[in-house]
């Protein structure tokens, strides 16, 4: 089936969907309403919607089909009026599917028949059976007698049990094969090699740190450092995701079509797994903002290259959180300090070892960016995601980290993410202050030695001018 482009409006008592489908018959058209879903089937075309409240056929329903502009216009009621449905122009999230709904009820015992003891001889009984009960079956029976309020342990966590060697990777671990045949592709972004598909967590972050440690280069950051014009050229870049007026937001065809062949998947995800979501999210978000501002908003044919290489959920299938301690104690959306610098540390390293302009000045400023996107809102999050895939899609080999993490993120943070998280987030970074030490390399000395080295070539300058001076005639009278 092909699923149709649409779009959603709403009046003060009604939801209106328009579909376009071109060259059908309007006898064919099956509609169906089942209080928030929403599902349209017109050969060859099948569009299901889950809305953020109920709605309902009456008489103030239609659906009109138009055979020269192809469009159909479902008009449905709602069954609040006045009632703001939101996220009307987020398809991705209309066309997720609808959520579990878990099971509330506890289960609960019916008494068949009950048989009781005779008197006379309740008491001896009991005393003869309490004698002979072992320590575990008093405390059950004291226990039985206290509303069954038994000691109890939190259990140990036990490892996932493994069957296979292979290890999934990417979105919520959902994804494998991807690298199987990673020897025949020239992924030149590629750390964890032709062990991508067998390689555990603990060795894919071991072979990116070690590989950042040898792609770190201490003269080319000095050398940026000390010529940093075109760097500063690039840190006052004007973002238009963050000077365009909010209020103006719109997603333009091309996206809505983008959106429209995303996956429909539901992520069941746990408040872990969400914390580490929304970590992982920053990350993508600082490489976005570096090839934004070191490109200026055009994207060259070296910009896949960038975005691989500065997302370590990417290079080395090693996605956040980088603070494992940190992590443990957290609520999903509570960010503490210490996790938020690490997960920035460690796209700030990756900023600084891989990519032509290294500047601790630039990943300040692209730190910047992120607060501000998320700021903006999962509207504006979406559409840098979406720009991401564009990007990554044209790549003959890194359109894999799309499928593996893109296009899961887009749909998560379109029907997922919630603003407010996002919001709480870009405040915690704002309030973060990054130092150089936290990076694990010497900048500070690094960039000592470079202005004393400036200094020390500004007064051999002077000194050869004053020779030179001297070396001359005297002017005539």
């Amino acid at each position: 089936m092909i699923t149709p482009r649409f779009s959603c409006s709403q009046t003060e008592k009604s939801v209106v969907v328009s579909v376009y489908c071109p060259s059908v018959r309007a006898s064919d058209v099956e509609i169906n309403v089942d209080e928030t879903l929403f599902s349209v089937h017109i050969n060859p075309y099948f569009l299901r919607l889950n809305f953020s409240h109920p709605v309902f056929e009456d008489d103030a329903s239609s659906a009109v089909y138009d055979p020269s502009t192809g469009y159909l216009t479902v008009m449905l009621t709602k069954e609040v009026p006045g009632q703001d449905f939101k996220d009307l122009d987020l398809l991705a999230k209309l066309l997720a599917p609808r959520p579990s709904k878990e099971e509330q009820d506890q289960p609960v015992i019916e008494v068949l028949d009950t048989q009781e003891t005779p008197e006379d001889d309740t008491a001896e009984d009991l005393v003869e059976r309490t004698q002979e009960l072992t320590l575990e079956q008093r405390e059950i029976l004291e226990a039985a007698e206290n509303d069954w309020q038994l000691p109890q342990s939190v259990p140990d966590v036990l490892s996932p049990l493994q069957t296979s060697a292979e290890r999934r990777y990417g979105f919520l671990d959902i994804h494998s094969g991807y690298f199987r045949h990673v020897e025949h592709m020239e992924n030149e972004v590629n750390e964890v090699g032709a062990d991508a598909e067998t390689s555990t967590p603990d060795e894919r972050r071991r072979r990116r740190l070690r590989h950042e440690e040898e792609k770190w280069d201490e003269e080319h950051y000095m050398a940026d450092y000390a010529d940093d014009e075109y760097i500063r050229d690039l840190i006052s870049w004007p973002n238009p995701h963050l000077t365009s007026p909010s209020e103006d937001f719109q997603y333009t065809e091309k996206e809505n079509l983008v959106m429209l062949r995303l996956p429909r998947k539901e992520y069941l995800s746990t408040p872990a797994e969400t914390h580490a979501l929304y970590l992982t999210l920053l990350t993508l978000l600082f490489s976005y903002s570096y090839e934004s501002r070191t490109t200026q908003g055009d994207p060259t044919p070296e910009s896949a290259w960038t975005l691989a290489s500065l997302t370590p959920a990417f290079s080395a299938l090693d996605p956040a959180p980088y603070d494992q301690a940190q992590s443990r104690s957290t609520a999903p959306d509570a960010f503490a300090e210490a996790e938020l610098a690490s997960v920035f540390a460690t796209s700030y390293r990756r900023a600084l070892a891989f990519p032509l302009y290294r500047s601790f000045a630039l990943a300040e400023a692209c730190r910047a960016d992120v607060a501000g996107l998320l700021a903006r809102g999962k509207r504006v999050v979406a559409r840098c995601l979406l720009e991401v895939k564009d990007i990554l899609d044209r790549h003959e080999v890194y359109y894999v980290y799309s499928k593996i993490w893109v296009d899961d993120f887009s749909v998560w943070t379109l029907a997922y993410a919630n603003d407010e998280t996002l919001s709480r987030l870009a405040d915690a970074i704002n309030s973060l202050r990054m130092k150089k030490n936290m990076i694990g390399w010497d900048l500070e000395g690094l960039e000592a030695l470079t202005r004393e080295c400036g200094e020390r070539e500004s007064d051999s300058d002077d000194e050869s001018e004053d020779e030179i001076e001297r070396m001359l005639p005297a002017p005539m009278s």
